[in-house]
């Protein structure tokens, strides 16, 4: 029987244990995971006996009547019939389970068990286990408490619940006890070691550091070096020091022997050269190899391959095709749309097995265990072999062929040379943008017609104005072209629906060559006062009024107005000076009109137009006239008075065009950004198709003096020029090269390069941009 002081020894130790480990673990579930087996209970040090006696006695009752139980069980004294009542009752609550194993009682036995016994649903016994608790049962000190696992959603979310977040096993991890505010101030006095009054994120208990983590801390705040082992300032290794250098003794030049080949050398290499060569002098072989090299000679040897002759090289193996990947009607369960219907079933049943596109019918299956076998596998494995065995194979070798090897050699820029690349003059005057310029046939003069309702006069070189004249206040100059001739020096502008003819002002200009123009315009006159006018329907508006524009224009040079029925966007001169073209887009039947000059008048050549007139343009060579639609381009024969041909260029909205000197050659420029190169020879479709801007082009220009140029302007701000060289030979293709993009012209409202022109000799050309300047390029 154990005494009284141990008993309150042990439970004292047991309290002071529990209450350490409600420090340490907080409030964890570790209900029944340690347990101590009666001999380690039993088990108790002298030292702790002898303190336990001089300690104050303190029992209940109940302890007392346990302990007088156990006394007079161990006693020698006979028992009373009492007693031995008492004992007869105890030992039938005992039950032995086991030979050589105290007997315990029920009570106990039932509490020792993890399972209940309860009735099933048909009477008999069934046994409920209880949940096993999945915690960490180890004696080791380092085993880490629970790790919550809320990841990386925020304390502050459970500020409302008692727990804090869930362990592996899904159980709450719950807060850890606060204590008041005095605790509090008692622990910030009182800081224990590695104290941080932080709070760490996933547990919520308080953070401390280690005594490393500590050190660490502390070269950090001190501007030390984290490792205390690393030393910033290591001793210098004094290498150059421990090395020696050889350095020339003296500074005197080399002599020459030492860089000039020795003659006396070089014959004796050439002596034992000559020899080596002739046999005279062997390399050195061991006598064994000089043995087996006789005897080899002595050996009779036959070539048994000296009489093959070469034959053709036989293919390699050739893989067998493999068959196509099986579609969506070799599907057990196809689509609906895959399913013949049974009008196609009885047709393909009617057809011949030769004559079928399908070797089956698709058909629908619910499940893949349904799908019968193949009947005709083995007959289709049989022709499959049958074709790889009969069936020829070859090997075909791909072509290696470089891409680049492929595209048309074309000449460089360079070669190409005379283009323009820069720009020389720029010419600012008008307000807004300029429309339209053009130099007269002797390349001295430039005419600018611009938004501001004027038209004026440059000098091409210096980039002086001579002379400027207003056509209109209102409306804007939206074209000034030359006459073609020499004879003459008449400038012909439109503003709104009036066509003016004028002689401008120049140095270049005589007083012969003034008179001979004025008298060119003042013929119309005379033959109109004659009568030899056609008559016009009565009631009808005619095509066109010649008159004087009025005193004040006449003064300043402009001599005749031309008035049709809508304003006029382009003007084109024949060549010879006498018969010039304009188109009004907004005059539905005549919007084309052809005036003489020397007869002032104006005829409508078309009675019904198909599409709206663009632009038009003379055949340099021929009697031809040339009218661009808003999609095509028609040619009509002016002596035979019908249609020759219809061009196709198919561009959405053509915006300009232009002829080649030799005629047979045709450029197109379209809004929708691309340039057309026809061949009038070859067909109606464009022979080459160019795409460099991407906005809208406005002009296209051949150069007319002889050379192989020719440009286009876009709203982009840019010219393109182009070498474009027509050859003599009808069988050779024209050479096309873009050669140069001239950037300069700022671009207003989106409108970038208006117009454009060639010089009649020289590789120069001129441009208008909405910039309100025109600008010459050489």
């Amino acid at each position: 029987m154990k005494s009284k002081p141990v008993e309150k020894k042990r439970k004292a130790r047991d309290e002071e244990s529990d209450s350490e480990s409600d420090d340490e673990l907080g409030n964890g579930l570790f209900d029944g995971v340690l347990e101590a087996s009666e001999d380690e209970e039993d088990y108790i040090p002298s030292d702790e006996i002898d303190d336990g006696d001089s300690e104050s006695e303190v029992s209940d009752g109940s302890e007392d009547a346990e302990e007088e139980d156990e006394d007079a069980l161990l006693s020698d004294e006979i028992p009373s019939d009492d007693d031995m009542g008492k004992l007869s009752k105890g030992a039938e609550e005992l039950e032995i389970t086991e030979p050589g194993v105290d007997p315990k009682p029920k009570h106990q036995e039932e509490e020792d068990r993890n399972y209940k016994v309860v009735k099933d649903a048909n009477g008999g016994e069934r046994y409920v286990y209880d949940e096993i608790d999945p915690v960490y049962d180890s004696d080791d000190s380092d085993a880490q408490g629970p790790v919550n696992t809320i990841g990386d959603i925020p304390l502050t979310f459970y500020d409302s619940y008692p727990h804090i977040g869930y362990d592996i096993n899904g159980k709450k991890i719950m807060r850890p006890a606060t204590g008041d505010a005095l605790q509090s101030l008692l622990d910030t006095i009182e800081v224990p070691k590695g104290w941080t009054g932080l709070t760490d994120v996933n547990t919520g208990n308080p953070l401390n550091l280690t005594q490393e983590e500590l050190e660490l801390v502390r070269r950090v705040q001190h501007g030390l070096v984290p490792d205390e082992g690393y030393d910033p300032y290591p001793d210098t290794v004094e290498w150059f020091t421990s090395k020696q250098e050889t350095m020339p003794l003296s500074a005197a030049p080399e002599p020459k022997r030492r860089f000039l080949p020795s003659k006396n050398e070089a014959k004796q290499v050439m002596k034992l050269v000559r020899a080596i060569r002739e046999g005279r002098i062997l390399p050195y072989k061991p006598p064994e190899e000089r043995e087996r090299e006789e005897e080899e000679k002595e050996e009779v040897q036959f070539d048994l391959w000296q009489d093959e002759e070469p034959a053709a090289p036989n293919p390699m193996h050739i893989p067998a095709p493999k068959l196509p990947p099986p579609g969506y009607e070799m599907s057990y369960n196809p689509p609906e749309e895959y399913l013949p219907t049974k009008e196609e079933r009885e047709e393909w049943e009617k057809t011949d097995p030769e004559d079928r596109e399908k070797e089956f019918l698709p058909q629908k299956f619910n499940s893949l265990r349904k799908v019968p076998a193949w009947g005709t596998l083995v007959k289709e494995r049989f022709e499959r072999c049958m074709d790889l065995y009969l069936a020829p194979r070859v090997r075909k070798n791909r072509l290696n062929i470089d891409p680049n090897s492929l595209l048309p050699k074309l000449p460089s820029p360079a070669e190409l040379k005379p283009f323009p690349t820069v720009v020389q003059t720029i010419f600012r005057g008008h307000e807004g943008t300029v429309r339209s310029v053009a130099i007269d046939p002797t390349g001295v003069a430039l005419a600018t017609g611009g938004s501001d309702g004027t038209v004026r006069v440059w000098e091409l070189l210096t980039g002086r104005q001579v002379w400027s004249v207003k056509l209109s206040s209102e409306d804007p100059v939206y074209t000034v072209r030359w006459r073609p001739t020499k004879d003459a020096f008449i400038l012909a502008a439109s503003a709104g629906e009036d066509v003016f003819l004028m002689v401008p002002t120049h140095s270049s200009v005589t007083p012969t060559l003034d008179q001979a123009s004025r008298d060119v315009l003042a013929a119309g006159f005379g033959y109109a006062t004659n009568g030899q006018q056609p008559a016009t329907a009565p009631g009808k508006e005619p095509a066109g009024k010649w008159a004087r524009p009025g005193t004040k224009l006449e003064d300043a040079g402009v001599l005749v107005r031309v008035t049709v029925r809508s304003a006029v966007k382009v003007i084109t001169w024949h060549r010879r000076g006498d018969h010039f073209a304009t188109v009004s887009p907004e005059g539905q039947r005549s919007s084309v009109a052809i005036h003489t000059l020397s007869k002032h008048l104006t005829q409508i050549p078309f009675r019904k137009l198909h599409g709206l007139a663009q632009t038009v343009v003379f055949h340099p060579l021929k009697p031809l006239f040339f009218v661009a639609t808003m999609r095509t381009v028609r040619c009509y024969d002016l002596q035979k008075v019908e249609l020759v041909k219809i061009v196709q260029p198919g561009a959405k909205w053509i915006s300009s065009l232009d002829i080649h000197s030799g005629g047979d050659h045709l450029i197109v420029g379209s809004y929708d950004r691309r340039l057309l190169w026809h061949d009038l020879d070859l067909s109606n479709r464009p022979h080459k198709t160019m795409r460099f801007h991407p906005k809208a082009i406005r002009a296209v220009r051949y150069h007319k003096g002889g050379l192989p140029l020719f440009a286009d302007a876009s709203d982009d701000g840019t010219l393109q020029i182009f070498y474009g060289k027509v050859p003599n030979d009808q069988l050779e293709s024209p050479t096309i090269v873009p050669v140069k993009q001239l950037k300069g012209h700022k671009v207003v409202n989106q409108v970038g390069v208006v117009d454009i022109d060639w010089h009649p000799r020289e590789p120069w050309c001129v441009s208008a941009g909405a910039d309100g300047t025109a600008r010459l390029w050489m």
